[in-house]
């Protein structure tokens, strides 16, 4: 059913459909209408769902992780500083290999405060051994969800997942979502089997202690589990399509890109920005295309050289940075390294930080930029600061 609805509720709608039966999270900007919409769903007995109310992020993560282990389908979702206060979970609950998904309303980390977007949360987490998915609008982020559980529960996989969405730009912007009903969401998405549990009647330790001897293979093991994601993220984006026709097996999606001669890669909702712009440049004869990356974790590196061999230049749109790195971003240090050796010339930009408007404009300039040889800096900085 096609239905005008805000981002955050169709996320709710959306989780609600995949039947969670335990759910914990706390309150923070821009995430907060999600959870309480799936707060009134549980109350108004619309679903039936353990609905825990914690006294900080850390607790809520903390509630999922035990509600996993005890063989339950759990939700979480957050941002910014709450994703940051849940670092040390976020660790134990990919090293326990439980299957949690959270959804991420993408939010700038202070300080100084800002409650407006960008990506420098999850991104901080990409080495924590969640899977990352990207939404560039509100029907992607409803139909991630469903993707997300599929390939996390997987017996050969069983790793947590974020599922991203730009702040405010998509969690309170209204747009017309295709909500599924139930009856496919279950078609799809079958119910829970845990790998494992807690139980009192067959005891089993989870997360113990690991000397150097094996701490080391438990890493290897989640990595393993990534690379296997690769393919269960592809197969599961293909039973989507079959399901709903929404066609998601590609962790990679070209724009205009068949003739290109720079390519635009980026993550979320700037994706859409950027097709406008590319289409305003096209008018003017300039052969750009734009590869948005719907996966991060785990990172498509050789659709990335594939989809992108045709093409002499690469700029790169960072909404975070890797301090530290010169002006770079995770984005850009990665598709770097993807195309090290192609002979593609590749400049980071690094913009939209805190909330700062992109507009065609800048995705024009920035164009310019990467074609002149110039890149790897902070786009668009106030000049009294430099």
């Amino acid at each position: 059913m096609l239905k005008i609805t805000e981002g955050s509720h169709a996320v709710a709608e959306a989780v609600k459909f995949c039947r969670p039966e335990v759910i914990a999270a706390y309150p923070i900007t821009p995430q907060t209408h999600i959870v309480e919409a799936l707060a009134e769903m549980v109350a108004n007995c619309e679903l039936d769902s353990e609905y825990i109310c914690v006294e900080s992020e850390f607790s809520a993560l903390s509630a999922c992780l035990g509600a996993s282990a005890a063989g339950s389908r759990v939700y979480s979702a957050t941002s910014s500083q709450g994703l940051a206060l849940m670092f040390e979970v976020c660790f134990n609950v990919a090293g326990m290999r439980l299957p949690v998904v959270m959804s991420i309303a993408n939010r700038s980390l202070g300080a100084p405060l800002s409650i407006w977007n960008d990506q420098q949360d999850s991104i901080s987490l990409r080495d924590s051994g969640w899977m990352q998915v990207y939404a560039e609008d509100n029907q992607e982020a409803t139909d991630l969800h469903f993707i997300a559980y599929k390939v996390a529960e997987d017996h050969d996989i069983l790793l947590p997942a974020f599922v991203c969405f730009d702040g405010f730009i998509l969690s309170h912007t209204y747009e017309p979502v295709d909500v599924p009903a139930q009856e496919e969401v279950d078609a799809y998405l079958p119910s829970f089997k845990p790998y494992q549990r807690l139980d009192a009647a067959d005891p089993i330790s989870m997360g113990m202690y690991a000397t150097p001897d094996y701490y080391m293979e438990f890493r290897y093991e989640i990595s393993r589990a990534m690379e296997r994601a690769k393919e269960a993220l592809k197969r599961a984006g293909r039973e989507f399509d079959e399901e709903f026709g929404r066609d998601y097996s590609a962790p990679v999606e070209g724009y205009r890109l068949e003739d290109a001669d720079t390519a635009i890669v980026a993550l979320g909702s700037i994706c859409g920005t950027v097709k406008d712009a590319i289409d305003e440049m096209r008018g003017s004869g300039r052969k750009v295309g734009l590869l948005k990356i719907r996966s991060f974790r785990p990172f498509p590196d050789k659709e990335i050289l594939k989809a992108l061999d045709d093409v002499s230049t690469v700029a790169v749109l960072d909404k975070n940075v890797s301090l530290g790195s010169g002006a770079g971003g995770a984005l850009g240090l990665e598709v770097k390294d993807a195309l090290y050796g192609s002979g593609i010339e590749v400049k980071d930009y690094i913009t939209g930080l805190g909330g700062r408007d992109v507009r065609k404009r800048d995705i024009a300039n920035i164009t310019d930029l990467a074609e002149s040889g110039k890149g790897d800096m902070y786009y668009g900085l106030r000049e009294e600061v430099l």
